[in-house]
């Protein structure tokens, strides 16, 4: 219960030029990762991870470029590797990269000494590539080891943002003492592949239409906006990215843009901002 608990709120009263909500996108360039990290050859497979580059990235980027709003990528090393040019690109837009795996491993399936080897070497595969190193993370698929938490203070990180005890920022408690690490939670409910992603050989299909999916996001959001809090939401470039996909999210932003007092940031932002307002 202890070892990687929730501390304090770091809920801002205000928020930069007096916005009244902060708003937090992220994408999960996940790529190829999902096949490879098991050992899978399944070329089908690994044709779903290159639309992510090929048609995903450059969407999801037209869009943010037209809207004018940072976004914060999370990015396997081996999908950096892959795709060196696509980091860089973001970077040069004014996004944030931060950690996701190695591989998109399964840190819970780790042994330790594993798990900080990989982690350490993704943090300095994407410094190496986009010149920056991360401050951030996000585990794969949001697991968590007894050791995670551990590993991400001992490298100095800003922030994780694999966990959901709130939905505003919030202080990480490693045995119950502060960690140094402040946690910008994620919620199933404000992530695309909860509801669009299928499975071939099992039973599991998207049984929400685009237009529902749009009103749990705006509602996600109006709440936030109400509370004076936090909207964060997770998205997948080859997810989010298909043609009536990404306009739930252009939807969105429309929706979130007819406020006036909101605040787009990165997720490296809004943390220092929440850290800095609730010392």
């Amino acid at each position: 219960m202890n070892r990687a608990r929730a501390g304090r709120s770091l809920k801002p009263t205000t928020w930069p030029n007096d916005a009244k909500c902060a708003v937090a996108l992220s994408f999960d360039s996940d790529h190829d990762t999902f096949e490879l990290r098991d050992g899978g050859k399944s070329i089908s497979a690994l044709s779903q991870g290159h639309f992510g580059p090929r048609q995903g990235i450059p969407r999801i980027l037209r869009l943010l470029a037209e809207k004018a709003i940072p976004a914060t990528f999370f990015v396997p090393a081996i999908t950096a590797l892959h795709y060196p040019d696509e980091q860089r690109a973001l970077i040069a837009e004014g996004h944030e990269i931060g950690l996701h795996g190695w591989i998109h491993e399964r840190n819970t399936l780790l042994d330790e000494t594993t798990e900080r080897d990989l982690q350490y070497r993704a943090a300095d595969t994407l410094e190496q590539i986009t010149g920056i190193r991360p401050v951030g993370i996000r585990t794969p698929s949001w697991d968590f080891s007894e050791n995670t938490l551990k590993i991400t203070a001992e490298m100095g990180l800003l922030y994780d943002s694999s966990l959901m005890a709130d939905v505003d920022c919030y202080e990480l408690l490693l045995d119950g003492a502060p960690s140094g690490v402040i946690e910008l939670p994620v919620e199933w409910i404000r992530d695309d592949a909860a509801y669009l992603v299928m499975d071939r050989w099992g039973g599991l299909r998207p049984q929400i239409a685009p237009h529902d999916i749009l009103k749990i996001f705006m509602r996600e959001f109006d709440e936030a906006y109400d509370e004076g809090g936090l909207f964060q939401l997770t998205m997948h470039p080859d997810i989010i990215g298909h043609r009536s996909r990404l306009w739930i999210l252009r939807e969105l932003i429309g929706h979130i843009q007819t406020r006036q007092d909101v605040w787009f940031a990165t997720h490296a932002d809004v943390v220092r901002y929440a850290k800095s307002s609730c010392p």
